[in-house]
């Protein structure tokens, strides 16, 4: 027996599902998406960024194409097409932000949301359906900061698959359904099984005492809460759920002998779902004898007496309907998808039908209106509800095109049914890729999915001058975004409708119509506001043992300038694309400095007010940023630790000059900080804190040691923050220096138990945003009051310090070095459970230009990095909260770190974390040392340990100058100095470094190296128009043009 071991080399990247609920809070807006077998949530965070006039379109390629293609002649390069001149403007975008991600032991094959009369955080719940029948309801559980499991159901009983000639569950087409109101969902599996989970609601009959174990693993008998019905008595409730239970659809109805789709209803008083389905197996070989064999009918289900009645059945519909899509109020009843008509049915049976392409009028004869003009395949569309009050509706089609479809009402019936094909108009908008899944997430934006290449949210608008709006009782509310919005937000007074369970959107009948009949796909307007980058799927990988043409060159500071390449051909359709991988980051080096035998070098970023010139054109805050002088430790020949300042060339790479001026006999130099805005430097030494002036004169001396006769304890390591600097030192003792307005260093008394516990680490973080929500020093007038002291103590214990009070610690975690999942200040570790020995810790900002987060990080004696995320935890029955630690899962792709350092260097750095601000849009961490690695995130994704293609740094600091923008400088273990950037143009998200060197536009079929003329060959192909020439020989052909 054969056994396999694998696992996944990178996470899933492509979207299989996706829903849109408020998961964290009632009041919260959330997406959860599904890519395979990895769940994330997602929130949202609006930006006002710069775009550009039809800059959501995906038509245009990338600006550069870092990969040289050969046709023909292979020394031209293959040509793109220039993207027009656009004119820029302020708009706000939506951006991702991802709040946490899961694996999960199954497939996803469908998502849903359920409102429960109770969750832990007040939103609603969420309904996981995985391939091997199985339903799981999770909810968010804010005192842990994670979902949790509510229940788990599995239906894989050999009494439940049916005869034993009945096709396997995995070659059948298993999904989700929940009715509108949650009060039962419905996962269909196997072949014509069908499991019903009913949920608890308030006023229902719904709680029952058979339990039937069988079916329901996960019901705690123990987990008793009163639950407050609808007059204000009390109820007991064990689960938000009641049993469930399987039956096969030939239960409800006999003629179920073939399901196609089942969708739950809206607007009804109990559940009530549509079913489309037919007597004998389709296909569209006998389609002259099984043309109209499909019927749709609409079941109400009595969860009580698990039994159905029919409501209405229409029979004889096309054989091509596959999917049944509910719709709310003002349209009601359900939307029949089909391959080549869409059909509408009210909630009295009334059909109205349109067709979209010739083929409808061949394959059926049901009554349908003429609209085969347009020629659309919707075969794998989506279909998504734009949310506006005319209850307007888009088509996704697999060719990337958009079309619109609007109902024609007559008073409260719809008299039929109207597409507008948006890419047919000039410069209309397509996608690259077919979409997967669809969810609307509120203010006109649209979550689209895609397993063929990048997810996206898309905002659109519309015109509000082209609307004629005929009855109105309608209130609406306009987000607006330059002459048009994106959607629109409406404010709906309702009348009482008979059949409603909740407050629906629009009571009152509201019709629309639009002055122009034949030219409404211009009032559209589509935009693409964030991506979700994605590998999938891979067509074709290549190994090749040299860089990309245009990229070669000599790397003397990586470990092989010739490690082998790992190519893919990624993507459909035009979504094609080269892309490569790497499992290290390959900085790109851009100088390397004339300086020999270095141990450390701080590049500075000194303001001096007669160096700006204003008449370059560049902003001020810009130029004061750039590093305009080095300061650089050695160690002489005879042993003694020596620093050195240079001032930098302003308009190219290089020195100036060495100051000399600067006292280069300073002693072993451990950190180096800017205070007072660029204009006062604060460079710390062991033996003593040194200031300088913004002409790097000596201003002050702040000595370790109290008098000159015996030496004071040296300083291991610092930290800063404004107007305050953290001092560790050798003898487990820490030292706060204050920066006075005069420029002068003060010491910060401290309390008896900041001055008698031995600390082994510590950093200071500036909380500005108030993040960690720790109780404020309201006696205190001090201007940084907010700046926070986490110190690590020797036994493993976590205090944090209010800068401005070091008499008591307003926060304390004895428990921290037990690396507990989940931190606070009430945890205890057993006895059994291994300590780990921390030597490290620093507290900084991880993320983008769209959203920043603090994380503590920490880092053992072996050299492992453990990461912790802050959030607050509500208290129960208060309105406070406090503040708590969840560990992060992050696998870390590196070596072990060597005992000893190359080439004669056998000190550690005083500092292996070190944060770097502004490191090519990303605020980041690196970790030096023999194997160097760089702490990275995105605002959608997790944050990322990624080695860094070097030998080894002794020191890296973060470098912004002309030919080095936002990049940084370090030390390699031969004591070279080197500036380098990041790739450009790269993505981290997958703890891989991805990079998109070529954006084909058409389907990649194949994709090779040559190695002897080092060159990538790939082959494309797209679909053309093709006609049949005429041929007298071949009469038949002329019928085409027919």
């Amino acid at each position: 027996m054969a056994m396999q071991c694998y696992t996944d080399l990178i996470a899933p990247t492509a979207v299989t599902h996706s829903v849109s609920l408020p998961f964290l809070s009632s009041t919260a807006n959330n997406l959860v998406i599904a890519k395979s077998s990895l769940l994330q949530i997602f929130s949202f965070k609006s930006i006002i960024a710069n775009a550009k006039d039809g800059a959501g379109s995906p038509e245009g390629l990338p600006s550069q194409n870092l990969l040289r293609l050969q046709t023909g002649d292979l020394d031209s390069p293959l040509r793109t097409p220039r993207r027009r001149t656009q004119r820029s403007e302020r708009t706000h975008t939506t951006k991702f932000v991802l709040v946490a991600q899961y694996e999960l032991s199954g497939t996803v094959i469908g998502l849903a949301r359920v409102k429960t009369m109770r969750s832990k955080s007040g939103g609603e719940a969420l309904l996981v359906a995985l391939r091997n029948a199985k339903l799981s309801l999770l909810e968010w559980d804010p005192e842990r900061y994670c979902m949790s499991t509510v229940s788990i159901h599995y239906y894989e009983r050999e009494d439940l698959q049916g005869s034993p000639w009945s096709p396997q569950q995995s070659s059948c087409v298993n999904y989700l359904a929940v009715d509108p109101s949650s009060r039962c969902a419905a996962l269909k599996f196997g072949a014509r099984s069908v499991a019903i989970l009913p949920f608890h609601q308030a006023g229902d009959d719904l709680v029952m005492d058979d339990y039937d174990p069988e079916f329901d693993i996960n019901a705690s008998k123990a987990n008793k809460s009163p639950t407050k019905t609808t007059n204000g008595e009390s109820a007991t409730s064990y689960t938000p759920y009641g049993a469930s239970f399987a039956l096969s659809l030939l239960m409800l109805d006999s003629n179920l002998d073939h399901p196609i789709h089942l969708a739950f209803l809206h607007e009804y008083r109990e559940p009530t779902f549509g079913v489309l389905s037919s007597r004998l197996r389709i296909s569209s070989a006998l389609l002259h004898e099984r043309q109209e064999m499909v019927s749709y009918t609409v079941y109400t289900l009595d969860l009580e007496q698990r039994a159905s009645t029919t409501l209405l059945s229409i029979p004889a519909l096309p054989y091509d309907l596959h999917t049944v899509l509910p719709l709310p109020l003002p349209i009601g009843g359900a939307l029949l998808v089909g391959f080549n008509e869409l059909i509408h049915v009210d909630q009295a049976g009334k059909t109205n039908g349109i067709a979209v392409n010739e083929f409808a009028k061949q394959s059926s004869s049901f009554p349908l209106a003429q609209q085969s003009g347009l020629d659309l395949k919707l075969e794998g569309c989506i279909v998504e509800h734009l949310g506006t009050p005319g209850g307007e509706m888009l088509l996704l089609l697999q060719t990337g095109d958009l079309v619109t479809l609007e109902f024609k009402r007559d008073g409260r019936s719809i008299s039929g049914l109207l597409l507008h094909a948006l890419s047919s108009v000039e410069d209309g908008f397509r996608l690259k890729a077919a979409a997967s899944c669809v969810s609307n997430v509120g203010r006109g934006r649209i979550f689209v999915g895609s397993e063929e290449g990048d997810s996206l949210i898309l905002g659109w608008s519309r015109k509000s001058g082209k609307l004629q709006q005929r009855r109105v009782s309608v209130k609406m509310e306009i987000d607006n975004e330059g002459d048009a919005s994106d959607g629109e937000e409406d404010d709906v007074e309702d009348d009482d409708d008979l059949y409603a369970e909740s407050k629906p959107a629009v009571a009152a009948p509201v019709k629309f119509s639009l002055v122009d009949g034949t030219n409404e796909a211009d009032d559209y307007t589509f935009r693409i506001h964030d991506t979700l980058r994605s590998l999938a799927p891979f067509v074709d990988l290549v190994f090749a043992a040299s860089e990309i043409t245009g990229l070669a060159d000599e790397r003397p500071h990586s470990e092989n300038p010739l490690d082998p390449q790992l190519m893919a051909s990624i993507g459909k359709g035009r979504a094609g694309a080269i892309c490569k991988l790497s499992r290290r980051i390959i900085p790109d080096l851009r100088a390397k400095y004339e300086l020999e035998g270095v141990n450390g070098v701080w590049p500075l970023s000194i303001k001096k007010g007669s160096d700006i010139d204003m008449d370059q054109g560049l902003n001020v805050d810009e130029l004061d940023q750039r590093c305009n002088f080095m300061i650089i430790s050695r160690t002489s020949p005879n042993g003694n630790d020596q620093a050195f300042a240079f001032s930098l060339l302003a308009d190219a790479e290089g020195i100036d000059r060495q100051l000399d001026e600067f006292d280069s006999d300073t002693g072993l130099t451990v950190d180096i900080g800017i205070f007072a805005g660029g204009t006062r430097v604060i460079h710390v030494v062991k033996s003593e804190v040194r200031t300088y002036d913004n002409d790097l004169g000596l201003a002050q001396i702040f000595p370790m040691a109290d008098d000159d006769s015996a030496p004071g304890p040296k300083i291991i390591a610092a930290s800063f923050a404004e107007p305050y600097i953290l001092l560790i030192r050798d003898d487990d003792s820490a030292m706060v220096l204050k920066a006075e307005e005069s420029g002068d260093l003060e010491e910060v008394e401290g309390g008896a138990l900041f001055q008698s516990t031995p600390w082994v680490s510590g950093s200071l973080f500036d909380d500005s945003n108030d993040i960690f929500r720790l109780e404020s020093d309201e006696g205190s007038d001090d201007e940084a009051g907010n700046i926070l002291m986490f110190l690590l103590s020797a036994g493993g214990g976590l205090k944090i310090f209010r800068i401005s009070d070091l008499d008591k610690p307003i926060y304390t975690a004895d428990g921290l070095s037990f690396l507990p999942p989940f931190l606070s200040a009430e945890f205890t570790g057993r006895r059994s459970t291994a300590r780990e020995t921390l030597v490290d810790i620093l507290v900084s900002e991880l993320g983008d230009a769209t959203a920043k987060a603090p994380f503590m990080i920490l880092q053992s004696a072996n050299n492992d990095i453990t990461i912790y995320q802050p959030f607050q935890c509500p208290v129960a029955g208060k309105s406070i909260t406090t503040l708590r630690f969840v560990k992060l899962s992050i696998p870390r792709n590196l070596e072990a770190f060597e005992d000893g350092l190359e080439n004669g260097y056998h000190e550690e750095p005083a500092q292996i974390l070190r944060a770097i601000q502004d490191l090519n849009g990303y605020s980041a961490v690196c970790v030096s040392g023999p194997n160097p690695s760089l702490i990275i995130k995105s605002a959608s994704s997790l944050p990322k340990i990624i080695p860094l293609k070097l030998k080894g740094i002794r020191s890296l600091s973060g470098f912004h100058t002309q030919g080095c923008p936002k990049g940084l400088i370090y030390v390699d273990l031969k004591g070279f100095v080197h500036a380098a950037q990041l790739p450009q143009d790269s993505e981290y998200s997958t703890g891989w470094v991805t990079q998109q060197v070529y954006a084909a536009g058409e389907n990649i079929d194949t994709f090779e190296y040559h190695p002897t003329s080092d060159r990538y060959v790939l082959g494309t192909s797209e679909k053309v128009v093709f006609k049949l020439p005429d041929d007298e020989l071949h009469y038949e052909w002329s019928l085409e043009s027919e």
